[in-house]
């Protein structure tokens, strides 16, 4: 009788997922903890809604019309009611707003930070789960509501490190494009789409390829043809004008802007928000180098109303072989007014902001700017004698006290394999209690960076084992301070 094969699976992560681990996992939190100390300072309130929202409640809120609405995790519940993962914070938003419309201050002011899921296509750095970390003012259509958005955004550059100069938060408003769309005859929705579609493509395309697209259209360099918005020689003339607007002081943007939305009312609306956003940032101190009125910024084509923000990175860095590394846009936001009413019937304004952590904390993480993200140094204290761990944990404990991180060792292994574990854990130093230093009340020290870098310089093994580089014995009651003292010597080496 032939035995039966043990089934083993296959040690494998799901396509378009990612495991983070370490220094990864600390950089992002050090980012949200930055932000939502900033958002709790301003007199938001946190929340954390559920993974799982009713996919009927999700409805056509994705972000951007263009993405399947099929796009999410959805099973189907005992009861027969079909639950989606949640693909963002702003639709769970606003059901919590919907469904406790009653009973909240309004404006209602909340942050939220939490893993999101997309059920989409998974490529290079575009992964199915990821942390977003957002902020939002629900219920008031103040403009003065978008520039505190802004200057928070501006708030939170500043809290992780950067420095004015290292980043700029780009605004614009989507009803001043429409009133140049009505200004020219083309605001019809297929063509005021296209020609959203082409704005949104100028730092890829350039001027050229925009002007295609607005045009008859443009063939790309695989031969795919995009058809184009179709506006004559002197509508493309004034779009190109309108993105070309930027530049300059704010005031300056608007002026420029002026002409080009001509008797509409929609544009008209746009730039009188945008003239109060001004006021507002420039009363609380959020200057041209921090907030800048750029028309070019098109976000989230069905989604948002009026006044719309990036964030972007112009601090530089480079990678290992000197090319220099692009940040681009690490979050942004603006308003929406027209997603509550989904659920009460009742338009309620709303504007925010957002960013994924993971893009944010790697982009800070190039910077150099991971903070108190930092690791602590970690010290090892070594398992000399199996029956004395009660002492080795004690004295692990000792070092978490004074401020390091410390673990005694527990697994099985000879001293060799200890001092192995210790130097693939990146440990700054080792701990020795064998039964000699127990005797005597001493405690021996290996500064484990230091020895590396001498071993460099040591080629006879009998001359490392007499002179036992960056090693010392210290009385008991002097082992704390010797600790703080390599740990010291490595920082200043590093």
């Amino acid at each position: 009788m032939s035995k039966q094969k043990t089934f083993r699976p296959k040690a494998r992560r799901p396509r378009g997922f990612e495991d983070r681990t370490g220094s990864t996992l600390r950089v992002e939190r050090h980012l949200v903890e930055c932000a939502s100390r900033v958002y709790d300072d301003w007199g938001f309130e946190p929340l954390m809604t559920p993974a799982f929202e009713y996919a009927d409640a999700l409805g056509k809120f994705l972000p951007d019309e263009e993405r399947p609405n099929e796009g999410v995790f959805a099973m189907e519940d005992d009861d027969g009611q079909w639950m989606a993962l949640r693909y963002d914070h702003t639709a769970p938003l606003a059901r919590f707003v919907a469904e406790n419309f009653q009973d909240l201050n309004k404006p209602y002011r909340r942050y939220q930070a939490g893993d999101v899921w997309r059920n989409e296509k998974p490529g290079p750095g575009r992964f199915r789960q990821f942390v977003q970390c957002d902020a939002d003012t629900v219920g008031s259509s103040n403009p003065a509501s978008d520039a505190e958005m802004i200057a928070l955004a501006a708030e939170v550059m500043r809290e992780v490190g950067l420095k004015d100069g290292d980043y700029v938060i780009r605004v614009n408003d989507r009803r001043v494009l429409d009133g140049v769309l009505e200004s020219i005859g083309a605001s019809e929705p297929d063509r005021r789409m296209r020609v959203l579609r082409a704005a949104d493509k100028l730092d890829r395309l350039g001027r050229e390829g925009v002007a295609a697209l607005l045009g008859e259209g443009r063939k790309d360099e695989s031969g795919d043809f995009t058809e184009g918005a179709k506006l004559d020689t002197a509508g493309i003339d004034t779009v190109l004008n309108f993105l070309d607007a930027t530049g300059g002081s704010r005031e300056a943007v608007i002026a420029r802007l002026e002409p080009l939305v001509g008797a509409s009312e929609t544009g008209k609306a746009g730039l009188a928000a945008l003239a109060e956003i001004h006021a507002v940032l420039g009363a609380i101190g959020v200057d041209e180098t921090r907030a800048a009125f750029d028309p070019s910024i098109v976000r989230g084509l069905g989604y948002y109303t009026g006044p719309v923000f990036e964030a972007e990175l112009l601090a530089q860095a480079t990678y290992e072989d000197g090319k220099p590394i692009q940040f681009g846009s690490v979050g942004g936001g603006g308003r929406y007014d027209d997603l509550v009413a989904r659920f009460t019937g009742q338009a309620v304004p709303a504007t925010g902001f957002s960013f994924g952590v993971s893009r944010f904390a790697a982009a800070l993480s190039a910077l150099g700017l991971t903070g108190e993200a930092a690791e602590k140094p970690l010290i090892i204290v070594v398992a000399s004698e199996k029956d004395r761990s009660a002492d080795y944990l004690r004295m692990a404990a000792e070092l978490r006290a004074a401020g390091f991180r410390a673990e005694a060792f527990v697994g099985g292994g000879n001293m060799g394999k200890q001092m192995k574990y210790a130097d693939r854990r990146g440990a700054v130093a080792a701990v020795i209690v064998g039964s000699e230093e127990r005797e005597q009340g001493l405690v021996t020290i290996k500064d484990l960076k230091l020895g590396a870098r001498l071993a460099a310089d040591i080629s006879d093994n009998r001359q490392w084992r007499e002179e036992q580089p960056a090693q010392q014995t210290v009385a008991r009651d002097a082992w704390i301070a010797a600790v703080k003292e390599v740990s010291g010597r490595d920082r200043a080496q590093g």
